[in-house]
């Protein structure tokens, strides 16, 4: 039985397994209004203050479940029955004041918000502006300030109090790298599924003849254990997949016109993650020129299918929710018909009771261990660097990969004026990259290792091999040469 990190995952993941199965029995319509009993049976409340309140919340998870509010253009969504635990933003002091003499925090408030009353600083919250300034000017950091986790982990600050002091998302400033969803304690804020479309679409595929294609992400290593990556991709297929296939391949695809596209430009920055794009879109517009033009390994991989079948449908499935927003902005260029987290695919293997471990390993071996390694951050600047050695480019890339939204901040700041060391950014949302995305089934320090295990699984190929072997093109295997690219990787 599986093991959930918390009781928001198991109650998530509880919800899409109904209404999935619920879809596969084509008993929606009717049984949708079953679900919240069924997973709160009752009497006693265990969670919240009753167990109305509780199937109220899953009612919004079912909706969310299904597509959510289909008006709200955002990827995720505040449910805000469940938004009403975290206290309310402000500043606060602590036991530690010692009500100084100097009272620097009354001297750098800007609206005179801070008083000393009974020799202790006392801030008057009708003026507080919540600025800061009295939290760097203590020196006993007697003064806090109480942040709701999901403001404190949005790394665009997109989230804030709405007038029902409930958390409000703008959608102008969201990237969509649902951080938010992992951060927020009472699993208030959720991502939109589209569980049901996939499985009519694996229903439909049977009924009127299309293939229908399941294109993994690499960061899946490990996620399912203990069961093993052949025994995943075996349990895809019978869910009904007509084929999987691997999204690495596509990142050796992006990584062999990425070079390309470095050489040609001078300065570039990576396309793959969808959470970085819309991060310098919304922050650094100005910086957008420096975006490759070179779709992500997910629209690759698509379009490698659909140039062979272009009946087929391809189900993405990785650890992304902003790949749900790549894909809900119509920037897939029609490779991609629908986006699924490994949430969402542990909810499809439980809706068919498929026990993964017993399973006879399939095999799933196209992509080379470059390709595989974009899942972790420092992957795709390896892959660019080995492309260009194996292309015999005499260009040298000095790559600047930066784990995380306040690194790409800083890169990107160097950039704008001209004082980045390096002419290649790997921006990825999520620190760690992939490996630590917020629709993971498991968030640990071991997904990096999976991954590199994963990838020194891959036969000896190199990424041009892989990409030229995928378009029936024979090509002989590069000399070896993984460590020097790492080394030379990281001393970039």
């Amino acid at each position: 039985m599986h093991t959930f990190e918390t009781k928001i995952q198991e109650l998530k993941t509880s919800v899409l397994t109904e209404v999935a199965r619920l879809t596969w029995e084509d008993k929606l319509q009717n049984g949708i209004l079953d679900v919240p009993e069924k997973i709160i049976p009752g009497p006693e409340a265990s969670l919240r203050c009753c167990i109305y309140k509780e199937r109220a919340i899953i009612n919004s998870r079912v909706k969310m479940a299904m597509g959510g509010d289909k008006s709200n253009p955002s990827v995720v969504e505040v449910l805000p029955i469940a938004c009403d635990e975290c206290p309310v933003t402000e500043m606060t002091v602590s036991a530690s004041c010692r009500g100084c003499l100097a009272t620097r925090c009354v001297h750098a408030c800007p609206k005179d918000a801070i008083t000393i009353v009974n020799h202790r600083a006392s801030i008057d919250h009708s003026k507080c502006i919540t600025c800061g300034k009295c939290v760097s000017a203590c020196q006993y950091s007697a003064i806090v300030k109480n942040q709701r986790p999901c403001e404190k982990g949005c790394p665009a600050k997109a989230i804030s109090m709405g007038p029902d002091k409930k958390a409000s998302i703008d959608i102008n400033e969201c990237i969509s790298c649902g951080n938010c969803v992992y951060q927020c304690p009472f699993g208030a804020i959720q991502d939109k599924s589209w569980i049901v479309d996939a499985i009519q679409m694996i229903q439909g595929g049977a009924h009127w003849g299309y293939k229908t294609y399941a294109v993994i992400a690499p960061s899946i290593a490990g996620q399912f254990s203990p069961a093993t990556y052949g025994q995943v991709v075996a349990g895809i297929k019978k869910l009904g997949f007509s084929g999987v296939a691997e999204v690495a391949l596509g990142a050796d695809m992006v990584a062999d016109r990425e070079s390309e596209e470095l050489v040609e430009k001078g300065v570039l920055t990576s396309s793959c993650c969808p959470g970085f794009v819309g991060y310098v879109k919304k922050k650094h517009p100005e910086l957008n020129q420096y975006v490759s033009h070179t779709p992500s390994p997910m629209v690759m991989i698509g379009l490698h299918l659909k140039e062979k079948e272009p009946d087929a449908k391809v189900v993405f499935i990785g650890p992304c929710v902003a790949k749900k927003k790549e894909f809900q902005l119509g920037r897939t260029m029609n490779a991609i018909d629908c986006v699924l987290t490994y949430e969402e695919l542990f909810a499809l293997f439980a809706s068919r009771d498929i026990e993964l471990e017993k399973l006879e390993e399939a095999s799933l071996d196209e992509a080379s261990s470059y390709g595989r390694n974009f899942a972790r951050s420092g992957g795709v600047a390896e892959a660019v660097v080995q492309t260009l050695k194996e292309k015999g480019s005499d260009f040298e890339a000095k790559a600047v990969p930066c784990s995380g939204t306040a690194a790409c901040e800083v890169a990107l700041m160097k950039l704008k004026v001209g004082r980045l060391e390096g002419n290649f950014i790997e921006g990825m949302a999520c620190e760690g990259g992939c490996v630590q995305g917020a629709g993971c089934l498991v968030r640990s320090p071991k997904n990096k290792l999976d991954v590199e295990k994963h990838a020194k699984e891959a036969k000896d190929r190199g990424v041009v091999q892989a990409v030229n072997t995928a378009k029936g093109i024979e090509t002989p295997a590069p000399a070896k040469a993984a460590a020097s690219t790492e080394s030379k990787a990281e001393k970039a």
